[in-house]
């Protein structure tokens, strides 16, 4: 492999490049380094050339992948003892990672498992140039393995995207392994997780290890067997004695002996041996004789699991009261913890002891520490530790500290969203989640505040599916109606981030009712507003649009519950009325969206003052005024960075404004500004370079710009995040349509058909609304490139059809309509030219397009060559190469 050049960046261009790293937004790195959104925006455009990639996550993956060592393996265990044998097995999980895609270690709790997969991962790194992650499994839940493999990735969710997708394409890089320690407790999770990251990514290789297989096709197991009792068991015995009290000795044969009756598990005889220094070889023979006594009779297919339990057993009962209460109430913590994690559940515990305590476990074995700061039990000890609580009178309260100290990590955790965050949150999320699993049914304060927490946080993390759900379980939880009304607001805007508006809606219902059964009126009339709002605007993304009796029927309702005079409520009532005046959706009234927007900036809210400004610019659109739709989309754009990414709040208007900032250059014919926004739209923190959004704005604007092979190559992944996601996505028809029309100017016919059918599909019964006019313009405009005289008629008349209001490229279908009957000389290309002109004024892309076909129609050189200029002012370079091309076969020959 040829060494890379090292990047040459300038001091700020390295700060921005850290705050990339961190998942920051534009607008937030503008903020930290006090300097313009631009001036940001510059950087990343210069750092994306230094480093030859296309988008603003690759640049920081790239840049950290040229950093740290060839095979980094993330979140790989550090060894903190030596280790000790394995030879065997070693050698034989390493042949099998050249080879296989999926290797699982086989054996039952403390026979060394994880041990063996941390050190034949770090063997087997540089096999895998992209390095990998190993990913503990203990503290997950069954729904949170894509979230922990995340979290260990460094990636993150996006709209219409599954976490799985985006871990598949992290991963899909290079050769990379992917380490799952500890599966035995979510067997189906993790096959299904598995299974799908095989199938997906074909450069992965992964590593599990396990008490069962996991059960996907193509596993090869290899069981980890005890440690021999006369070798390697007795070395690892010898060597942790000695650790635990320097001098230590003993005969050979009394060694082996010990090691034999712990039938040679690694953890029993790590803890065993933390007694030799106090016991000597002699009284841990006696000792073990008479504790593993106490079980005898039972030794069967159990027989290793009845020597460790027996041991963890005996060094639970060599303890003092206080460190015995401390070993049990770890056991509530399923992740790490830290001192303060510790005094929380230990009531009257300072630092001074805890760490004493804590100290004095470690040196038992029966703790291991983590990390800086940080301390574990291993899964077989606090699963007899746990036993133990659950025996005594203690375990409510316990359980209830270790609520509370939830509770409080979260919400210290959401006072510190703008620094390090991150780190500290996937370090105790799967407490957090647990702790709210576990809590006491019914509504209560800690509970609903830690779901409430939870729901913020998953949401700022990017943990997009995960958010709303907390909220959903903080309204369950809620001590009052309206506190349940907040939450469930919460997770209809949460719901709405993931382009999932149906649910978004029953969620706005739902809190609704909430603010009825609190008293509260202007909560009730301004959450029905904008469900309305929701349903007029959004109809796409249900499976059945709400009627507009019943739309109509809750603005009643909200005009009767909520007091005018209160600015937000007018805002949202006067925005409901504007969308659903007409009768059709998607059709805004002009004079009362204009009444809208004035009362929205009453209010001072940019989110509501957005949502109004879209409902002129719709009304503008659907009336033909396609520049003044361009610019008020502008306006919303420079609204963005008052709104802030860690909440779910403004994640409606967020999207929808990329969208339409697209959209509505597009339909001006601004190219220029449609590329920027759709790059824009990929480079926000929220929307990410793969989400629905940003792959519909990207591909459309870079068809029309002629840049057809970049195009191409975001194709598939434009239809991946149509299919995969959560509800239906019409309005992305015309993007789908962009790629057929991709594939008809480079003459791929068969392309041409497949794409025209793909968004055939998509638009699904909302055809007449996104598609008509966009299907029309692409059939004409691909026709022109090998013009059939048979079809040219049909497909005229097609393109000049009475679209409907809401579908906005009809300029765009008369332009190319009128041109094709130009080349086809239809004896009505003129009257067709006539017909269409009124589209060059709103639109720069049929105005280029309209000279153009005067030209051909009169063979006039000097008009095609004033079209040329003009494909080239707005920088469509595939039209303006077919133009220069026109005007070499109109001049004269010599």
């Amino acid at each position: 492999m040829t060494p890379q050049r090292p990047v040459q960046a300038s001091k700020r261009e390295a700060e921005v490049l850290a705050a990339l790293a961190e998942r920051l937004s534009n607008v937030q790195i503008a903020g930290r380094l006090h300097i313009s959104v631009r001036t940001v925006e510059s950087h990343i455009s210069s750092l994306l050339r230094k480093y030859g990639v296309t988008d603003r996550w690759e640049l920081a993956e790239e840049a950290r992948r040229r950093t740290p060592q060839p095979g980094h393996v993330a979140g790989l265990p550090a060894a903190r003892t030596t280790f000790l044998g394995r030879g065997e097995e070693i050698a034989t999980v390493l042949a099998l990672l050249e080879r296989e895609r999926l290797v699982t270690l086989l054996g039952p709790g403390g026979i060394g498992k994880t041990r063996l997969a941390a050190v034949a991962a770090k063997a087997a790194a540089p096999a895998f140039p992209l390095g990998g992650a190993f990913v503990d499994l203990v503290p997950v839940a069954d729904a949170f393995v894509a979230q922990a493999v995340a979290s260990a990735l460094g990636v993150t969710e996006r709209p219409g995207q599954a976490l799985e997708d985006v871990i598949a394409r992290r991963l899909a890089r290079g050769r990379t392994l992917l380490v799952l320690d500890n599966c035995e407790h979510l067997l189906d999770a993790a096959a299904g997780f598995v299974e799908r990251l095989l199938s997906a990514c074909p450069t992965v290789t992964v590593l599990a290890t396990g008490r069962e297989r996991i059960g996907v096709q193509g596993e090869r197991t290899v069981l980890v067997p005890p440690l021999p009792a006369d070798t390697d068991a007795g070395r690892l015995f010898l060597d942790r004695a000695e650790a635990a009290g320097p001098g230590f000795t003993a005969a050979r044969a009394d060694v082996a002996e010990i090691c034999r009756r712990l039938d040679g598990m690694p953890l029993a005889i790590e803890l065993a041996a933390a007694r030799g220094a106090s016991l000597g070889a002699a009284g841990l023979l006696t000792a073990l004789e008479d504790v593993l006594r106490l079980l005898s009779g039972g030794r069967g297919a159990v027989e290793r699991h009845r020597s460790l339990r027996a041991v963890i057993r005996w060094s639970h009962d060599l303890l003092t009261e206080d460190e015995r209460e401390l070993f049990e109430c770890l056991s509530v913590f399923v992740g790490g913890f830290d001192l303060a994690a510790v005094g929380a559940v230990v009531p009257g515990l300072g630092a001074g002891a805890a760490a004493d305590l804590l100290g004095r476990l470690v040196d038992k074995s029966l703790v291991v520490r983590a990390a800086e700061g940080r301390w574990r039990m291993l899964e077989t000890v606090r699963a007899f530790a746990a036993e133990r609580l659950a025996a005594g009178a203690a375990q409510g309260a316990v359980r209830e500290r270790y609520l509370r100290w939830a509770a409080g990590t979260a919400a210290e955790l959401e006072d510190r969203l703008d620094g390090d965050w991150r780190v500290r949150f996937d370090a105790v999320a799967d407490d957090l989640r647990a702790a709210l699993a576990g809590a006491p049914p019914g509504r209560a304060d800690v509970p609903h505040r830690l779901a409430r927490s939870l729901g913020h946080l998953t949401f700022a993390r990017r943990f997009l599916r995960e958010a709303p759900g907390h909220y959903r379980e903080a309204a369950r939880r809620a001590p009052t109606p309206d506190e349940a009304a907040l939450d469930l607001r919460d997770a209809a805007d949460a719901a709405h981030a993931l382009i999932e508006t149906g649910r978004a809606f029953d969620l706005l219902l739902e809190s609704a009712e909430q603010s009825r059964r609190a008293g509260d009126g202007d909560g009730e009339a301004a959450t029905l507003a904008f469900a309305v709002v929701t349903a007029e605007r959004h109809p796409s993304g249900f499976d059945a649009e709400i009627p507009h009796e019943r739309l109509r029927a809750l603005l009643a309702r909200a005009r009767a519950a909520g007091d005018l005079r209160d600015r937000v409520v007018a805002a949202h009532l006067a925005a409901a009325r504007a969308w659903s005046h007409g009768t059709e959706k998607v059709t805004p009234d002009p004079f009362l969206a204009a009444a809208a927007r004035s009362a929205a900036r009453a209010t001072g809210d940019p989110v509501l003052l957005s949502a109004a400004l879209d409902a002129s610019g719709i009304a503008a659109l659907t009336a033909g005024r396609f520049r003044e739709a361009h610019r008020i989309a502008t306006e919303r754009v420079g609204l963005l960075p008052a709104m802030p990414r860690d909440v779910p709040y403004p994640a409606p208007e967020i999207t929808d404004t990329y969208h339409m900032a697209t959209a509505c250059a597009v339909a001006a014919g601004d190219l220029r500004a449609a590329l920027s926004a759709a790059r824009l739209a990929a480079s926000d923190d929220l929307i990410g370079d793969r989400s629905p959004v940003a792959m519909a704005t990207l591909v459309q604007a870079l068809v029309l710009m002629g840049d057809l092979d970049e195009a191409l190559s975001h194709a598939d992944t434009l239809w991946e995040a149509c299919e995969d996601a959560g509800s239906p996505l019409a309005w992305t028809a015309p993007s789908v349509a962009a790629v057929a029309l991709a594939h008809g100017l480079l003459g791929d016919e068969d392309g041409l058909r497949l794409w025209r059918d793909r968004a055939e599909r998509i638009a699904g019964d909302a055809r007449s609304r996104y598609l008509a006019s966009y299907a029309a313009f692409v059939d004409a405009r691909t026709a022109l490139r090998a013009v059939r005289a048979g079809e040219a008629p049909v497909l005229v008349e097609r393109a000049f059809a009475p679209f409907p209001p809401q579908d906005w490229y009809r300029g765009y279908a008369r332009a190319a309509g009128a041109e094709l009957a130009v080349a086809a000389g239809l004896p009505d290309a003129p009257k067709r030219l006539a017909a269409a002109s009124d589209a060059a004024p709103e639109n720069a892309w049929a105005a280029a397009c309209l000279a153009r076909a005067s030209g051909l129609l009169h063979r006039d050189v000097d008009e095609l060559t004033g079209s040329a200029r003009s494909w080239e002012h707005i920088g469509a370079r595939h039209e303006h190469a077919f133009t220069l091309d026109l005007i070499e076969e109109l001049r004269p020959r010599r």
